[in-house]
């Protein structure tokens, strides 16, 4: 054979056998594409009635019933005098009568909308207060501890400053709220800007998303997780400090709210009211989580695939 036939041979081969590398890699993507694409449709059933029932309904109810068995138990036992510990049964009947007198929507809605209206200010000045903590290294060596300092101090410790700056009146309650809230809200932004990895940053400005632009459409996506850790913190700690704020803070010109309720009903030793009044404090606080915060939770999870898309 001729050195010519043996170079065209071995030419020919050198030709089969990349076109055969390209034809395997070629196959290779095309078979991850359909896994890829086998995986993003696969899609789980409806979980039925019965189920969502028996896992997600029947436990909470089984523990409200049970602690209301104690409570019955503790109050037929007599550990405390009826009039110190009333039975669940004139608990109801004090919420009844709040609600056959029209008092009970408008203390609630008092109450709520001053809570809404101080955590969405928190929000609107803890943001930037987080972004420029983490992302400016002397801001965060000389604000970072006192954010973190000023979480620890309980809410009801500002009702007194805030007292005499501002007198009895409306202010003084969103000073105290916004004290209590935009540090846990600036502090879950940090702690979801600290988990963000860098791919992601250097990825964006890739693409030319800086500046603003980078911290809208990659920083604080990337960071959602955390963020929404600390918005629902902050509301917590919103809502606790508007009962501490209307607990003291109490006067007829700024309305009846569940706090003010709260202390008349300790006043007038009326310890159905009282309990009645905490009762209310906690369904609104679970309303909310359960309302505003558990769907915007299992958004954010469902778009990071960690949470099964039901039909």
């Amino acid at each position: 054979m001729s050195s010519t036939d043996v170079s065209s041979s071995t030419s020919t081969k050198s030709s089969s056998g990349a076109a055969g590398s390209s034809t395997a890699t070629a196959d290779d993507a095309a078979s991850l594409g359909a896994g890829l694409d086998a995986l993003e449709a696969q899609t789980v059933e409806r979980t039925p009635l019965g189920s969502v029932l028996l896992n997600k309904v029947l436990p909470p109810v089984i523990a409200v019933v049970l602690v209301l068995l104690l409570w019955q138990g503790a109050y037929m036992a007599h550990l405390k005098r009826p009039d110190l510990l009333p039975s669940p049964l004139d608990v109801w009947d004090s919420l009844h009568e709040q609600w056959l007198q029209g008092t009970i929507l408008g203390t609630v809605w008092t109450s709520l909308s001053r809570g809404a209206l101080g955590f969405l200010a928190s929000v609107v000045i803890g943001t930037p207060i987080g972004l420029l903590v983490a992302k400016v290294k002397p801001v965060r060596a000389a604000i970072g501890p006192i954010l973190s300092g000023l979480q620890s101090i309980p809410s009801v410790a500002w009702v007194p400053a805030s007292v005499i700056w501002f007198g009895l009146s409306n202010a003084t309650i969103y000073a105290v709220i916004l004290l209590g809230a935009v540090p846990s809200i600036a502090n879950g932004l940090v702690a979801g800007v600290d988990q963000v990895q860098p791919l992601y940053l250097r990825a964006g400005r890739t693409l030319g998303a800086t500046g603003l632009r980078g911290v809208w459409h990659v920083l604080l996506p990337a960071a959602l997780p955390g963020y929404l850790a600390g918005l629902k913190q902050g509301w917590a700690f919103a809502w606790r400090s508007l009962m501490a704020a209307e607990l003291i803070a109490s006067s007829p010109a700024l309305g009846l709210g569940l706090g003010q309720a709260l202390e008349n009903a300790r006043e007038t030793q009326d310890m159905p009211g009282v309990l009645a009044t905490i009762l209310l404090i906690l369904v609104v606080g679970i309303g909310i989580d359960l309302i505003v915060f558990a769907p915007l939770e299992r958004r954010v999870l469902r778009s990071r695939g960690l949470l099964v898309t039901r039909r």
